[in-house]
């Protein structure tokens, strides 16, 4: 399942995932700025560093 993890600019788990493995993101404000998620109200950057955490083995 692609679950939508920022709806202010309709972002993917999928988009976030990808730019976080081909471009080695490490912050929320990194995925920010490649995908835009997180930008808008910035209700899903505690998500979004969860799946930062997640790939990166935190």
């Amino acid at each position: 399942m692609n679950e939508m993890i920022c709806h202010c600019f309709e972002v993917s788990r999928d988009e976030i995932e990808k730019a976080i493995r081909e471009k080695g993101l490490k912050t929320v404000e990194e995925v920010g700025e490649a995908t835009n998620a997180g930008t808008g109200c910035g209700g899903c950057q505690d998500r979004i560093q969860e799946i930062l955490d997640e790939i990166n083995g935190k």
